[in-house]
């Protein structure tokens, strides 16, 4: 017989990402609507074991839909990578009543959402990340909302590069991902996209086309360097030394992280928010909640945290047919 869930915590873990208080706001209205308590878990692992834990009613999340970052915070917790800390975690849980967690966050909070569940404390996963590295899903919430903050501020960078006719190189988040740095590169028409999955190195290939690109007339040349390669400012000035053209390198960093979420981070993780408490309410456990080929579905964690992704070849082709 499937596990009657009374009370639900929830928290937030890892990296924020916009969209994740729109996705605590449906968990915690979605529960109430089925007759169940909330708790919400402050700072993520690391307020779990430190107890960290509050009452949450429907007014608890009034006005938060349209706010960035998350108010429930979050942090790093490397005690909870140990057994000794899943066990304390699953304790603390029992002591408070919880027997059902949503766990808001990318793949390492799944890691521990899924000894969670090991330990007899029913969970689901929610995919919140910037970096859309999650495999199982087509959508994580908050990357729409970071490519847009990236793609504004590389358009006003480009004002300024085209004025001074120098290359730019914009170094945008994503960890050891390249998404928002190909849709960023596509989206802004850049002359260059570096991405952890697709660059060789070929610097010398770089300083080419640059010189190229200025023979033929172009007044600036926008690099969009991924996160996962770095180095800008040491990339910058090599080129700059092998071109004689004046090279900046721009970091845009937790920008990216930070301010309104889009439309489309709100209803996504609404929706994502409050399937995870229908998961619940079920009796399921072990679940990472998706967007897949159009639908919302779930996976079992540990073959969600199996499954590998790459950069569409088809996005990645288009995006360099662009840049001639």
């Amino acid at each position: 017989m499937a596990k009657t869930v009374k009370t639900i915590g929830v928290l937030t873990s890892g990296g924020d990402a916009p969209g994740m208080n729109a996705a605590i706001r449906a968990v915690v209205r979605a529960a109430i609507a089925k007759g169940m308590k909330v708790k919400g878990i402050m700072r993520g692992y690391a307020g779990l074991l430190q107890e960290e834990i509050i009452d949450m009613e429907s007014t608890s999340v009034s006005d938060t839909i349209n706010r960035g970052g998350t108010i429930l915070y979050t942090a790093r917790c490397t005690e909870f990578t140990t057994e000794e800390g899943q066990k304390q975690g699953a304790e603390i849980c029992r002591k408070h009543g919880i027997d059902g967690i949503v766990v808001i966050g990318g793949d390492g909070s799944f890691r521990g959402a899924g000894k969670l569940s090991a330990l007899g404390v029913n969970t689901i996963g929610v995919p919140g990340t910037i970096d859309l590295d999650i495999a199982c899903t087509d959508y994580t919430i908050g990357f729409d909302t970071a490519v847009n903050t990236a793609m504004d501020a590389i358009d006003k960078v480009r004002d300024t590069s085209t004025s001074h006719e120098r290359c730019s190189i914009i170094e945008v988040m994503g960890r050891h991902a390249g998404y928002i740095a190909l849709w960023c590169g596509i989206a802004n028409g850049a002359e260059d996209i570096l991405l952890p999955e697709r660059y060789d190195g070929n610097e010398q290939m770089l300083i080419n086309r640059i010189i190229e690109n200025r023979k033929r007339g172009k007044k600036h040349n926008i690099i969009i360097n991924a996160e996962g390669i770095g180095h800008s400012a040491s990339m910058a000035r090599r080129i700059e030394a092998a071109t004689g053209i004046e090279t900046r390198a721009t970091i845009l960093g937790h920008m990216q992280r930070g301010g309104t979420p889009t439309c489309k981070d709100r209803v996504y993780a609404t929706i994502m928010g409050a399937k995870a408490v229908e998961l619940l309410a079920s009796g399921r456990s072990n679940r990472v909640m998706a967007y897949k080929n159009g639908n919302y579905v779930d996976f079992d964690i540990q073959e969600a945290l199996a499954m590998t992704k790459d950069i569409p070849e088809d996005q990645y082709d288009i995006s360099k047919m662009m840049s001639r």
